[in-house]
């Protein structure tokens, strides 16, 4: 039976996607214990179907027109496969749609040139960034899951909550 952390099922809903979005963008998050529990189940059932998912892609060749006089030429694109393409769509679903930020000292036009073709940056890390690293990480334990874990820290000072920090495992096993 799920936590209700004190608040309407829409309230916690919208608290766990929200944490959940800010653990897989920024890799680590601090909260109280329940929520970290919380965002464990939801993130690691994401995670999961991303990578399930992650290498389902088509190629298609498409006729474009180039240049000024509009020569056909027959170009080849990645598309997503139909399970990557659903699996996509319940992320973008479940998730917040949290931008790419400009780096301190960043140009405009580099910012906008490094960030030209992704239309929603966290949806693309989990599929470039976690979903490979986890998959390779699963074949070599022999399991899946296990993507996160959680350090309690004890007391919050005011009303003395549980605290914890959940982040994102980045570890392989080591090589014998």
């Amino acid at each position: 039976m799920p936590r209700k952390l004190g608040r309407t099922s829409e309230q916690r809903m919208a608290i766990i996607r929200n944490q959940a979005s800010e653990l897989l963008w920024n890799g680590r998050l601090e909260t109280t214990v329940d929520r970290a529990k919380e965002v464990r189940s939801y993130a690691e059932k994401l995670l999961t179907l991303a990578i399930k998912t992650y290498e389902d892609t088509v190629t298609v060749t498409k006729t474009v027109k180039q240049g000024k006089d509009g020569a056909p030429v027959e170009m080849q694109f990645v598309n997503d496969g139909p399970k990557k393409l659903a699996a996509r769509r319940k992320l973008m679903a479940s998730l917040r749609d949290l931008q790419e930020q400009r780096a301190e000292g960043e140009k405009a036009a580099d910012f906008r040139d490094r960030t030209k073709d992704v239309k929603h940056p966290l949806i693309e890390k989990i599929f470039r960034e976690y979903a490979p690293f986890y998959a390779k990480r699963a074949q070599a334990f022999n399991q899946g899951g296990g993507y996160t874990r959680i350090v309690k820290l004890g007391g919050r000072r005011g009303d003395n909550a549980e605290l914890a920090i959940i982040e994102m495992v980045q570890n392989m096993p080591e090589q014998k």
